[in-house]
C-alpha cells in the first residue's frame, strides 16, 4: 500500500538529485512504497551531501567514518544543510517514524522520532536524547525493522535489544534488527558477545567461532543457580534456538528445557551449558569433535572400508542412488555389489538421490517429478525395499524467498510422484531452513541436514529441524590402508535407520530414454508432417474448422507446435514410460494427435464445464473425459500400479480440473488409461515386446469402439512408428 510521506521522499530524490542522474542511478519509481532502491537513493544522497565521490549503495565504514568525522552527531545544531536534513526526515518515514514534513528542519517531530528509534533499537540508554549518532544513523538507512514484525517474538526482541544496549560502543558491533527474528545478523552478533565477554579486544573479535572462542567457552559451562552475563547469554542463545526458557538467570526451567534440548539434538543430558551444548546453540554444526554414528560419501563401501566404518562406531551410510557425470566422482554412485558388502558387515544404507541442484533456476514442480521418477527407478535397480526414505538434495544456499518460488513447488512435485508410483518416502537434505520449509509443508518424512556449510544464511539463525535425521557436522577421515575412507561425519537421530537387507534389483535393459532433441527434432518433425499430409492433415487447420475460421485466433496448434509441446514434456513421457515399462510412443501418439486435431468443438466443450453447463468433457493435451480418467486411474490402483485413494463420481470436478490444467496430471493419465484399455480389450498389459498389430488397437481403444475408433487406430500407428523410430534410435545412442 502506497504511504503518502515515502511517495514525497522519492519525490524528493527524483526532483533534488536530477532524477537520480547525479547520484548515478536511475530515476526512483514514485509509488508510496519503501524497499531498498529507496534505501540506496538516499545512501547516495547522504554521501553525496557530505563530499563523498564515489557513491555506493552501500553504507560502508567510510560513509560511518565520516558522519563521526563531520558532526560527531547530528541534532539540531549539527545538520549541516536543509538537504541533509530531508534525507534524515525521508529515511525516518521509510522506516514508519514521522520525519516532520521533510521540510529541511530538525524539529520537534524529528527529534521524538529520534528518541523512539533508539528506544526501539534498544540503545537509548547509551545514546539519551534526540541525537543521532552514526551507528544509529547506518542502522536507519537500511531495511531492518526495530519494532516486532511479521509475527515475531517479543522474547528475541529483547534479546536484540539487549545486546545493542550493552555492546554498541564495541568498534566492530553494528545496530542488529529488533524484529523479533532471529538470523544470520543476531547469530554473528551472539558470538561477537561471547567473545567480548572472553575478554577479545577489538579488532581480534570477529564473529566467528573459532579456536579462542571454543576454548574460552569450554571455562564457561553455566548451570542451574548461574546468574550474570553467561547466563544472560546463554538463556538468550537458548531462545533464539526456539525453546521456551526466560531470559536471565540459569533457574531450574532453564535446566529442563536444556535437557530437552539435549535429548532432542542427540547430546549428552546433563542439564548445563556444557560446551557442546554451547556449541549446538551457537554454530550449526556444533562440536565437531562429536562422534557420529552415521556417515555418507562418494568412495565405494569395500569390505576394508566396510570394517573400518563399523570399527568406529558407523551404522548408517549414506550413499548417492545415481551420478549423472561418467568421469566426476567415478564411485559416487553405488557400485555393483556395494550394498551386499554393506549388509555382510551389519551396516545401513540410506539412500541420496542428486543431479545438479545447485542454483534455484534447477528447481521446479516438473523437475521434481523427473527427479522423483528417476530416483524410484534407481532405488528398485539397486534393491532398495519399499518404505526406503531417499534423500533428495537441496545442495546450495537457497534464500528464504527461493524456498517459496522454486524449492517447495520441486517437492511438490517429488512428493505426489513418489506418492503415487512407489512404496518409498521422501526426504530432504539441505540447509535447515530448507528442511524445515519442506516439512512444514508436509513433502519430506526426514530432514538430512548439511550444518557443516555453518555461513549458510540458511543455516545461520535457524534452530535444528524438527523432524532431523541425520546432522552432517563434519569432514573426517576413518580407517587407514585399503580401509582409509572420508567420510562426511553425520550425528543420527534415530528417526531414520535406513535398509539393512535388500531386494535382488530391477533390469533396466531396453526403456526408452530422453530424445536427443538436438539431433532428431527437425526430422523428427518432417517425418510427422509428411505423414500427416498423407492421411489428410495439414500444417494448420483441416477437420473440424471452416474455412472462414480465425484459426491462429481461435487457439488451433499447428502441427509444428503439437511436435514441440510433445517434446517439451518429452522427459514425462520417458518417465512415464520406464515408470510403466511400456513404449513411450504409446502414450505421445494420442496426446500429439489431440493436440493437434484441437478444434471450436472441443473449446467450446472446455467453456461449458467452466461456465457449469455440463459437468464433464474431455479436455487437457490428451483430451480425456474426467470419468474414465476415475476409471483408469481407479484400475490401475487395484492392479498395484499407482497408489492412492479410490476415486468417485465426487471427484469429478477435481479430476476435470486437474486434467485441464496440469499437463502433468493430464499425461500421466494417458499413461494409465492406455493400461486400461488392454484390460478392456482382454489383452495383456503393454510392455517392450508388445505388437504393432496390438499397439493398433490399444491406440483404436483411446478414441472408444466401432468404426470411427478403429479409423482412429489406423492413422495413430502410421503416427506411432514415426515417433518409435526417432525414440529408438535414442535408445540405440
Amino acid at each position: 500500500m502506497a504511504d503518502e510521506m515515502v511517495l514525497r521522499a522519492q519525490r524528493f530524490v527524483n526532483t533534488t538529485y536530477n532524477n537520480g542522474a547525479t547520484l548515478g542511478i536511475s530515476k526512483l519509481a514514485e509509488n508510496g512504497q519503501t524497499g531498498w532502491p529507496v534505501m540506496y537513493a538516499l545512501t547516495r544522497a547522504l554521501q553525496y551531501e557530505m563530499g563523498i565521490t564515489s557513491l555506493s549503495d552501500s553504507f560502508g565504514p567510510l560513509t560511518l567514518a565520516k558522519i563521526g568525522e563531520l558532526y560527531g552527531k547530528i541534532d539540531e545544531s549539527t545538520v549541516p544543510s536543509a538537504n541533509f536534513c530531508r534525507i534524515i526526515q525521508s529515511a525516518l518515514y521509510c522506516k514508519g517514524y514521522d520525519g516532520g514534513e521533510i521540510d529541511g528542519t530538525y524539529n520537534d517531530r524529528v527529534k521524538a522520532a529520534v528518541v523512539q528509534l533508539n528506544q526501539n533499537m534498544g540503545v537509548s540508554g547509551t545514546y539519551p536524547g534526540s541525537s543521532l549518532w552514526p551507528k544509529v544513523v547506518k542502522g536507519l538507512f537500511n531495511m531492518d525493522a526495530y519494532v516486532t514484525v511479521s509475527n515475531g517474538s517479543d522474547s528475541i526482541r529483547s534479546i536484540q535489544q539487549w545486546l545493542n544496549g550493552r555492546y554498541i560502543l564495541r568498534k566492530d558491533f553494528y545496530i542488529i534488527p529488533c524484529d523479533g527474528h532471529h538470523s544470520r545478523d543476531v547469530a554473528k552478533s551472539m558470538l561477537f558477545a561471547i567473545q567480548y565477554e572472553l575478554g577479545m579486544a577489538d579488532g581480534v573479535a570477529n564473529g566467528v567461532f573459532g579456536p579462542g572462542t571454543q576454548s574460552g567457552l569450554r571455562s564457561h559451562t553455566v548451570s542451574n543457580g548461574s546468574t550474570g552475563v553467561w547466563a544472560q547469554l546463554f538463556t538468550a542463545a537458548m531462545i533464539l534456538n526456539k525453546r521456551n526458557v526466560p531470559f536471565g538467570n540459569f533457574t531450574s526451567t532453564v535446566q529442563s528445557g536444556v535437557e530437552t534440548f539435549q535429548a532432542f539434538s542427540k547430546l549428552p543430558v546433563t542439564g548445563q551449558g556444557d560446551f557442546q551444548t554451547w556449541a549446538s546453540l551457537l554454530v550449526s554444526y556444533g562440536d565437531q569433535s562429536r562422534k557420529g554414528t552415521a556417515c555418507d560419501g562418494v568412495t565405494m563401501i569395500t569390505p576394508a572400508r566396510a570394517q573400518a566404518l563399523k570399527s568406529a562406531g558407523y551404522q548408517y551410510i549414506g550413499r548417492y542412488l545415481f551420478n549423472p557425470s561418467t568421469t566426476d566422482l567415478p564411485q559416487k554412485a553405488i557400485q555393483p555389489g556395494e550394498l551386499a558388502t554393506i549388509k555382510e558387515y551389519g551396516l545401513r544404507c540410506f539412500p541420496i538421490f542428486q543431479t545438479w541442484s545447485r542454483s534455484a533456476d534447477y528447481f521446479s514442480h516438473n523437475q521434481g517429478t523427473a527427479d522423483a521418477f528417476r530416483a524410484i527407478e534407481w532405488a528398485e535397480y539397486h534393491g532398495f525395499k519399499p518404505g526406503t526414505i531417499i534423500y533428495f538434495a537441496v545442495d546450495y544456499d537457497a534464500m528464504d524467498g527461493e524456498v517459496t518460488e522454486y524449492v517447495i513447488p520441486h517437492f511438490r512435485g517429488i512428493m505426489r510422484t513418489i506418492g503415487e508410483n512407489s512404496a518409498y518416502g521422501v526426504g530432504v537434505y539441505g540447509p535447515r531452513n530448507v528442511c524445515q520449509r519442506v516439512a512444514d509443508a508436509g513433502y519430506a518424512a526426514a530432514s538430512f541436514v548439511s550444518d557443516m556449510s555453518s555461513g549458510f544464511s540458511g543455516n545461520l539463525g535457524y534452530p535444528l529441524p524438527t523432524n532431523w535425521a541425520f546432522d552432517q557436522i563434519s569432514t573426517i577421515t576413518v580407517g587407514s590402508g585399503s580401509g582409509s575412507i572420508e567420510i562426511d561425519n553425520n550425528i543420527a537421530s534415530g528417526r531414520d535407520t535406513g535398509q539393512g537387507d535388500f531386494n535382488a534389483g530391477a533390469d533396466l535393459g531396453g526403456l526408452d530414454t530422453d530424445l536427443d532433441k538436438a539431433a532428431y527434432r527437425d526430422a523428427m518433425l518432417a517425418d510427422i508432417q509428411n505423414y500427416l499430409v498423407s492421411i489428410g492433415v495439414p500444417e494448420t487447420g483441416g477437420e473440424g474448422w471452416e474455412p472462414d475460421d480465425d484459426w491462429a485466433t481461435l487457439g488451433g496448434i499447428s502441427t509444428t507446435k503439437a511436435v514441440d509441446l510433445v517434446l517439451s514434456a518429452d522427459w514425462l513421457f520417458t518417465s512415464l514410460a520406464r515408470q510403466l515399462k511400456l513404449r513411450k510412443a504409446l502414450i505421445q501418439a494420442p496426446v500429439l494427435w489431440e493436440l493437434r486435431k484441437l478444434n471450436p468443438l472441443d473449446m467450446a466443450a472446455v467453456a461449458a464445464v467452466r461456465a457449469g453447463l455440463d459437468d464433464d468433457c474431455s479436455t487437457g493435451w490428451g483430451q480425456i473425459h474426467a470419468w474414465v480418467t476415475i476409471d483408469a486411474r481407479n484400475y490401475c490402483r487395484e492392479q498395484g500400479i499407482i497408489n492412492g485413494a479410490p476415486l468417485t463420481d465426487a471427484d469429478t470436478p477435481t479430476v476435470w480440473e486437474l486434467l485441464t490444467d496440469d499437463e502433468t496430471y493430464n499425461i500421466g493419465s494417458v499413461a494409465y488409461l492406455t493400461i486400461y484399455n488392454a484390460h478392456q480389450l482382454g489383452a495383456p498389459r503393454p510392455n517392450l515386446t508388445t505388437s504393432l498389430a496390438q499397439t493398433q488397437a490399444l491406440l483404436a481403444r483411446y478414441n472408444g469402439t466401432g468404426e470411427d475408433a478403429e479409423k482412429y487406430g489406423r492413422e495413430l500407428i502410421g503416427l506411432y512408428n514415426v515417433l518409435e523410430n526417432y525414440n529408438m534410435l535414442s535408445r540405440a545412442e
